[in-house]
């Protein structure tokens, strides 16, 4: 396959096994500029639309998954992806200087942002919901426990991290390619669409005692709601109904990455089973 490459420099030759012209971007030139602006800053991902992708194996998903991928950018010596966009190689130092991680992959792809419409909400039967969860890595990982899970979407309520934030594309591990995202809807918009709302909590008191997350109707239409890190729901929040999850020890609550997990696969398990001896709060 041929592919173009952007001029900055003297053109040289690659090896014969290559067999195409290449030239090297140095930190200077404005395409990286680019790059570290996306990387580094949500209002430069949110003004331009696009967002990186770190790695061959992640770059591969978003082609395959159909997203738009604008151009690819190569360390020495690493290898484009057919149909990941136009072909920009590095000079030595620069993916370094580039990459979020400390130990740089080889290729970072500039990928156009893209979100679900709200109106999927109408015909989804199970979505997740995070409100107002700001840790990436939390993020990436409740979107591959709902993709795994069969979720429809997961929503995202307004002061959500940013789905297309490079640690939570990686923690994602694929999934956000694959699930449907649909950005800044509220609780009140969710129950619009005629899903029912349940709401995760790890405490009780004496007026609010949420139920056993086992005992709950999962094949019903439903929306889990798992709230911020460090103070979860607020028992005022827009649900319709309360699950817990039952721990023992002395550990407060679970980290919301791990409870979202525990929650799809029970949603996934009612659904396989049929769930002809759940009793619905």
């Amino acid at each position: 396959m041929r592919h173009s490459v952007v001029c900055a420099k003297p053109l040289r030759l690659l090896s014969p096994e290559r067999g195409f012209l290449n030239h090297e971007l140095v930190l200077s030139n404005s395409s990286i500029q680019r790059l570290r602006r996306l990387a580094g800053r949500r209002s430069s991902r949110d003004d331009e639309g696009a967002f990186i992708v770190e790695g061959a194996v992640l770059v591969a998903e978003a082609v395959a998954a159909g997203w738009k991928v604008e151009g690819q950018y190569l360390a020495p010596g690493a290898d484009p992806i057919e149909g990941a966009g136009e072909v920009h190689y590095l000079a030595p130092g620069v993916m370094e200087k580039v990459a979020t991680t400390e130990t740089p992959q080889p290729i970072i792809a500039v990928v156009a942002r893209r979100f679900a419409s709200a109106d999927l909400l109408t015909k989804a039967t199970f979505v997740v919901v995070a409100d107002g969860i700001s840790d990436p890595g939390n993020l990436g990982t409740m979107l591959r426990s709902a993709e795994a899970a069969g979720a429809d979407a997961l929503v995202l309520t307004p002061g959500s991290v940013d789905p297309t934030n490079p640690k939570v594309v990686r923690s994602s591990a694929g999934s956000i390619f694959r699930l449907p995202i649909i950005e800044k809807i509220t609780l009140d918009e969710v129950g619009s669409a005629g899903i029912i709302r349940l709401g995760t909590s790890s405490h009780t008191n004496g007026e609010f005692a949420p139920v056993d997350y086992t005992t709950v109707d999962c094949t019903r239409r439903i929306a889990l709601v798992l709230g911020n890190e460090a103070h979860g729901l607020s028992d005022s929040s827009a649900v319709d109904e309360w699950v817990t999850i039952p721990h023992v020890g002395q550990a407060e609550s679970l980290n919301v990455a791990m409870a979202a997990t525990v929650l799809c696969f029970e949603v996934a398990r009612q659904r396989r089973a049929g769930s002809s001896t759940v009793v619905s709060s």
